[in-house]
């Protein structure tokens, strides 16, 4: 028996087509009860020996859910208390539909045996399915469904008993007029007789009794005035990104303008939460504002009280007052998509009763209101919150407990922390994805060779940093008619391994990046791949996608191929022992001759890109040395660069611009490509302002002159002063994208940072999937694989983007995390005096750069809610006075640096001003023994100048 529903739709021809859509129904489909004598048996986890332990039910009791109890209370089914529980098809396919990851999750629990979960077909079952009124809403016809199928349950199984689940009152009211036993998820759950903080992860969409009734935030349009505001283009629409460090601004992305809007205040950010997608509305030009230089702290301690708030506004008005470099400003007025997911953090103290304060440990997040009655214990350890709803009358959002991770400052927990924190998948590779890979020994075959080219006669190497077992790439070099060269680049052909829509590529695209933490690595492939059978070990033949050049001596290239290969390295080296090779003299074998022609190849055409343009910019990279059998942190280094780390770098750079300019010219819409923004010119400002300061001009009109400026900015008495530079210009730059080339225009594909018009990922495919979209590219126009749907659409290469695009960014956040925790580990009951530069200069702080450990503190300049009365805020040049001593950006200090015993798991620093000494204020030097000797690097430290009697110039 089936039904049918007929339509008529029109082409993009014109011609119109009728469409039939045939919906079987079936008599023989099983409800899944073991002792059921109506239904043909099945396999069925439902179990008549599992006891639901709820008292407001005397009796056994099987559950059937509604589908908001399944979006809304993932948290609690996962819980192995709840079990006999009927999931109808009608709900599963509504999850699916609104959420994929809670559907993942739901289907996870499904398969479990010990679960006792079974999904009856109630759509295609011959007495439960019911077909849609022509008037009624599709939220109705479901729940009129789930109703009818509870019906059933009851009348075809009598023996057993049913209840139905749901947190929708007008289903439950009409579920009740049916006879269906039915409660909410909440009564349920805290009338358990087992409820070990089960009532803590209830999701609550608001909290009753607590919240003033004022409203602290303005309205939300409604979802048609929004769309029509958009359409119209009286609203933008854009993601919304936080301020780290006020946290009554943020910044609204919009693809249509240059520069990012400004939202300040409650009435601007109207409950945005980093990473949504959110409607804004700009503000008429006179009441734009200049982007604050001014550090706040959200010091809240509860949900009713907002005057501390009210105050921090009216000084964030002062501070961003309408001036000459206002920005375009706006303010929320509606949410279109929220990015809400599971936050990482601890609860606030000092706080008493059920509902605290969480405090996440990503800035840019709002502290969340949780209810809780085991604060207690919650508050020793690490948490795991997510938010369920923000309602317009509550300072803060509302949310639930999910977990705890184990106890604050423990190491053990702070790699799990770190990746949850930063949305990084990091579950084990499941049964399907590990079935796609090879079975070994794997061995290249006849058939293989007669495909590729046989390169393993060739002297190959590769060199890479110390411990590195994911070797994605090799070179060789070797003189060619007697005066030319022959440089390959070979990189490991992890396409070959990882076919187009298979389990394994879906995971991977997932990915989209290996994850570095200190002494961890969360590979994005399984590591039979990563670091095996694509690894070019030393002595191991494997595939490889090669880029092959005929240079001459002036390192121009004379001709390019590109070509699957088989090669078989000679060594693999570190940059050092590869340095060591070209230094000594007394080495004249190929490698060594291989290197040197390498390096001095790379050294010309190093010269040559930064003639064009090319920036050298710099950030502080430290290397934590490890205790073997502890694992604490021993020692915190500054990393140490060779002449083989640009040698390296340089081949790379210029194999992505070779296959950017091969694989854009055969697919000119769908090829995959990198581009790096120009920045506005307002970034540069700080920069600007610094390098006034010493007398240095800092042109930002384009690449170039910005490349010569930084050049040019040194100063004998201080070599770190380049370096500080180039820090600083790192900090103003966008962030570098990928994207699809139809997607843009192509004066927009400029890769700004490199000064190259095309640039892609080529030579990393281990580790980033986007190289192996690029393989794959590359592999159709030489001829060595076809094309597929996917590769060649260019929505979906774009879409695949957004993901890579926001998977690179959480994998640096997640790295810079693992090595702030561990420096943090290492100071633990220390107390030193360090050597650093400013960095910034806010309007109650100080940024302060420590070299030696790489770290950047804020050192305040009054306390917690109070001004300062020592030093004198210069907004024009970006100065703080203190009687004769002026501080700007760059200028040397000393500063105490400890760390904040109380505050370990909110990794914070407690600051103190050393020298330049100012009275009322530092703190005189520690002598002896209380202060560490032993510096690897020194730095200058001379206090900046003193300057009497300088008036202020405008």
């Amino acid at each position: 028996m089936f039904t049918t529903k007929a339509f008529i739709k029109k082409n993009k021809v014109g011609n119109y087509l009728k469409h039939v859509r045939e919906h079987y129904i079936r008599d023989d489909i099983s409800c899944g009860l073991q002792e059921c004598e109506n239904c043909l048996p099945v396999e069925s986890f439902l179990s008549p020996d599992h006891k639901n332990p709820c008292s407001l039910f005397k009796y056994n009791h099987y559950l059937i859910l509604d589908t908001n109890v399944v979006l809304d209370q993932m948290d609690i089914l996962e819980e192995s208390v709840l079990g006999n529980v009927i999931i109808l098809h009608t709900v599963l396919n509504e999850v699916k539909h609104r959420s994929l990851p809670v559907y993942k999750r739901l289907c996870s629990i499904i398969e479990s045996p010990s679960r006792h979960f079974y999904v009856f077909i109630n759509d295609h079952h011959k007495w439960t399915y019911l077909q849609q009124d022509e008037a009624e809403l599709i939220n109705d016809y479901n729940d009129r469904c789930i109703r009818k199928a509870c019906s059933w349950y009851i009348e075809h199984a009598p023996k057993h008993k049913f209840v139905f689940l749901s947190d929708d009152a007008a289903n439950r009211s009409k579920a009740m007029q049916e006879n269906i036993p039915s409660v909410t998820v909440s009564e349920y759950v805290k009338h358990l007789k087992v409820n070990t903080g089960l009532t803590d992860k209830l999701s609550r969409k608001d909290f009753h009794g607590q919240d003033a009734a004022k409203d602290v935030f303005p309205n939300h349009l409604t979802s048609v005035e929004l769309l029509t505001g958009i359409r119209e283009g009286r609203l933008l629409q854009g993601t919304y990104r936080a301020s780290r460090d006020n946290f009554l601004e943020g910044f609204v992305n919009v693809d249509s303008y240059e520069e990012p809007i400004i939202v300040q205040g409650r009435a601007g950010l109207n409950r945005a939460v980093d990473g949504d997608t959110v409607a804004v509305e700009l503000l008429k030009e006179q009441e734009w504002v200049c982007p604050s230089e001014i550090v706040l702290e959200d010091e809240g301690v509860g949900d009713e009280n907002v005057d501390d708030v009210a105050t921090k506004e009216d000084e964030l008005k002062k501070a961003t007052k309408r001036k000459s470099g206002a920005k375009p400003t706006g303010k929320v007025v509606g949410i279109v998509r929220r990015k809400w997911r599971q936050y990482c953090g601890i609860l606030q103290g000092g706080i008493d009763g059920v509902y605290q304060l969480f405090v996440p440990a990503d800035k840019s997040i709002p502290k969340i209101k949780i209810e809780t009655r085991q604060a207690e214990f919650l508050r020793t350890q690490k948490l795991i919150v997510t938010i369920d709803s923000w309602p317009k009358h509550s300072r803060y959002p509302h949310g639930h407990f999910v977990r705890a991770l184990g106890k604050i400052g423990d190491q053990s927990t702070e790699n799990e922390v770190i990746l949850l924190e930063h949305d990084i998948p990091h579950s084990q590779f499941s049964e399907e994805v590990l079935n796609c890979l090879p079975q070994l020994p794997w061995v290249i075959t006849d058939e293989d060779v007669k495909k590729r080219v046989d390169l393993r006669h060739l002297d190959v190497c590769s060199v890479d940093p110390p411990g590195c077992t994911d070797i994605d790439d090799a070179l060789h070099c070797r003189v060619i008619d007697g005066n030319k060269f022959e440089v390959g680049v070979h990189i490991a052909d992890v396409s070959h391994f990882i076919r187009p829509g298979t389990p394994l590529d879906l995971e991977a695209a997932s990915r989209a990046t290996t994850v570095y933490l200190v002494n961890n690595r969360i590979d994005m492939v399984p590591e039979l791949l990563s670091s095996n059978l694509c690894s070019l070990r030393g002595g191991e033949e494997r595939f490889a996608f090669s880029c092959v050049w005929d240079m001459d001596q002036n390192a121009k290239i004379l001709s390019t191929r590109f070509h699957k290969s088989i090669i078989r390295s000679r060594k693999a080296m570190t940059y050092e022992e590869a340095q060591m090779i070209i230094d000594d003299k007394g080495k004249c074998d190929s490698i060594a001759g291989s290197l040197r022609n390498l390096n001095k190849l790379a050294k010309i055409l190093k010269q040559r890109r930064l003639a064009n343009g090319a920036l050298v910019l710099a950030s502080p990279e430290v290397k934590i040395h490890m205790d073997s059998e502890t694992m604490d942190p021993l020692d915190v280094e500054v990393k140490k660069l060779f002449e083989t780390n640009s040698m390296i770098e340089e081949f790379m750079l210029q194999a992505n611009i070779s296959v950017a300019e091969r694989i854009l010219e055969e697919f000119p819409d769908c090829a995959m490509l990198r581009r790096h923004p120009i920045p506005p010119s307002s970034n540069f400002d700080p920069l600007v302002k610094a390098g006034r300061h010493l007398g240095f001009e800092i042109r930002v009109d384009s690449g170039k002159n910005l490349a010569k400026s930084l050049d040019n900015a040194t100063k004998t008495n201080n070599p770190y002063l380049n370096t500080m530079f180039r820090i600083l210009a790192t900090r103003c730059m966008l962030q570098a994208v990928y994207f699809a080339s139809g997607a843009y225009q192509k004066e927009d594909y400029h890769h700004y940072g490199l000064a190259v018009p095309l640039y892609t990922h080529f030579t990393s495919p281990i580790r980033r999937y986007a190289d192996i979209i690029v393989h794959r590219l590359l592999a159709v126009v030489c001829g060595s694989d076809s094309t597929y749907p996917d590769l060649v659409d260019k929505k979906k290469t774009s879409d695949l983007c957004v993901n890579l695009n926001y998977r690179n960014r959480m994998a640096q956040y997640a790295g810079r995390a693992s090595i702030a925790f561990n420096t943090h580990l290492f100071f633990k009951g220390k107390l030193q005096d360090e050597e650093g530069y400013v960095l910034y200069v806010r309007k109650n702080a100080l940024q302060i750069l420590i070299p030696r450990y790489g770290l950047e503190c804020t050192l305040f300049l009054a306390r917690k809610g109070e001004t300062s009365n020592v030093f004198e805020y210069d907004e024009e040049e970006q100065t703080q006075r203190a009687g004769d001593v002026i501080l700007h950006a760059f200028d040397p200090v000393v500063v105490r640096l400890a760390l904040d015993s109380n505050n370990i798991q909110r990794e914070k620093f407690v600051l103190q001003l050393v020298k330049p000494f100012i009275d009322g204020f530092s703190v005189p030097p520690l002598e002896g023994a209380a202060q560490e000797k032993e510096k690897k690097r020194k730095l200058p430290t001379a206090e900046p100048e003193k300057r009497k009697g300088r008036k202020k110039q405008k």
